[in-house]
């Protein structure tokens, strides 16, 4: 059991599945949080809280005085890997576990990918005892960003529109998964300086998503499909005009690339084993109590 962890990122949607699963496998877990930040998702009387700010330094340091291993939930995307390396080899931390994406692998050129990949990078080059844990899409609950609208937009109307043919792969991750992927590789020494992707139970395309949502919700939502070409355009031009719309270009290229991802090397190494997409759905429709 390790003495004490150290998790940035605890209050957002991943750090709230994975802190009661750390507070198992540590004396004491720590979390960075900001004076601002929401705790209600937190259990407050079991964690040592410890305000800063990822853009400090000094924060940082102070945060991991003591501390044996990182747990970094919070977005690398966002330009702190450097500051964050620098403490944490400046504090002597014996194990690191930081959470990516799969989504540094898109074709398309995202606002944050370059930094993500830098981030990588420059943890690959660091003297740490990391694990690098990069999940396709995490969905699960109210909380997250996409399945969820997804599921409200379906309870709602009786048609959805789908840019293309539907048939691009997905394989999104349940949020449980990737917090008892974190806690587990914590404790596996062979996971040491490795990167694993790590991806749902179902690969499926976009229109067997739908198809299975409404199937749980037992109702029959019709899918029109239209074609990208020129919706792409039109979305450019109002991009480019500064207009306000509700759906950007990016996204509908987004819709249409192939996000499956094997992680079969997270099963060999540390026993991964992703609930499959039936049944993450229908445990976040009963957190949204849809059923």
């Amino acid at each position: 059991m390790m003495r004490k962890i150290l998790v940035t990122g605890a209050t957002g949607f991943t750090g709230s599945y994975t802190v009661p699963l750390l507070l198992k496998q540590a004396n004491i877990v720590r979390c960075l949080v900001r004076q601002s930040s929401d705790l209600s998702k937190l259990p407050v009387n079991k964690v040592e809280l410890v305000y800063g700010d990822l853009d400090s330094y000094d924060s940082i340091v102070a945060a991991m005085e003591g501390v044996d291993c990182l747990v970094n939930i919070a977005s690398i995307g966002f330009g702190h890997a450097p500051l964050i390396l620098k403490a944490a080899e400046a504090t002597g931390i014996q194990r690191a576990i930081f959470i990516s994406t799969t989504a540094l692998f898109t074709s398309l050129n995202a606002s944050s990918k370059k930094a993500r990949i830098a981030a990588e990078n420059a943890i690959q080059q660091s003297d740490l005892a990391y694990t690098i844990l990069r999940p396709t899409m995490i969905y699960g609950s109210s909380r997250d960003r996409n399945i969820c609208r997804l599921i409200n937009y379906l309870q709602k109307w009786p048609l959805i529109p789908i840019f293309g043919n539907g048939n691009s792969l997905q394989q999104p991750i349940f949020v449980g998964d990737v917090a008892s992927a974190i806690t587990n590789v914590i404790h596996a020494p062979h996971t040491k300086r490795k990167a694993y992707n790590i991806s749902g139970g179902t690969v499926a395309t976009y229109n067997h998503l739908i198809e299975t949502i409404c199937s749980l919700l037992k109702k029959h939502v019709r899918l029109l499909h239209l074609p990208t070409k020129p919706f792409v355009a039109g979305l450019t031009v109002l991009e480019k005009a500064s207009l306000p719309i509700p759906l950007k270009a990016e996204q509908i290229r987004r819709l249409n690339e192939d996000k499956s991802f094997s992680h079969a090397q997270a099963s060999t190494d540390f026993g991964f084993a992703p609930k499959s997409l039936a049944v993450g759905l229908r445990i976040e429709l009963e957190e949204m109590g849809l059923l």
